[in-house]
């Protein structure tokens, strides 16, 4: 089985600090920094726009990965991929026309990814499966970190990797919300290739440690 990726969710570090934060996740092993976009719409909670990723762009030396939990997502690719996005990851929720997001997407330069709330059926990406190279689970309700792990999610990971299979495909299969080193063996075992981490890599007082304990 290939490496897991591990992608430290800055949403849970200190603000004060991000650059610092960034420095330091990175020499404990991080692969990814899995950057949380919200916009008080889709979800409850407002985080950070484009400029602050062209920041953390500036002094990072792994990918990022930009999750936008927004509303009308298409007005805002080109400033995300324009900021540094090297994955960029949309809601099946808020998008009218997915294919067309997905397209776009790939059009400004980044690799495309799709996210499913706890309660959406991994059916309703089927139909694009050909367009998205990174499907994002969310285990727990977007909007907030440090909620507790939903293992119903994991259900969903069969019927999206036979999709896959009858394609013959290749996709990164990511999870995200209440990992820790309780709930990730669940997760790699179902066949997950990144885990997103926020609280539990950065509540930690070795962010080393908790990287490694996560693989």
């Amino acid at each position: 089985m290939a490496d897991v990726i591990i992608a430290p969710s800055l949403l849970s570090c200190d603000f004060a600090r991000i650059a610092e934060e960034v420095k330091a996740v990175e020499q404990a092993g991080a692969d990814w920094l899995h950057i949380d976009v919200m916009d008080g719409h889709f979800v409850p909670n407002l985080t950070i726009g484009p400029a602050v990723v062209s920041a953390i762009k500036k002094v990072a030396s792994v990918p990022l990965d930009v999750h936008l939990m927004i509303s009308n997502p298409d007005d805002f690719i080109e400033q995300f991929v324009d900021a540094g996005s090297d994955y960029l990851t949309v809601h099946y929720e808020a998008c009218t026309h997915l294919h067309r997001t997905l397209t776009a997407i790939k059009h400004a330069g980044a690799i495309p990814g799709v996210s499913l709330n706890p309660a959406t059926p991994p059916e309703m990406i089927l139909p694009v499966l050909s367009e998205i190279e990174l499907i994002l689970f969310m285990t727990v309700n977007p909007g907030f970190g440090g909620q507790d792990f939903i293992p119903s999610v994991l259900d969903k990971v069969g019927p999206i990797k036979s999709g896959l299979n009858e394609l013959g495909k290749g996709c990164l299969l990511a999870v995200d919300g209440g990992i820790n080193e309780v709930t990730a063996p669940a997760v790699i075992k179902k066949g997950i290739n990144v885990l997103v981490a926020g609280s539990y890599i950065f509540g930690s007082p070795d962010y080393r440690k908790a990287i490694d304990s996560l693989r």
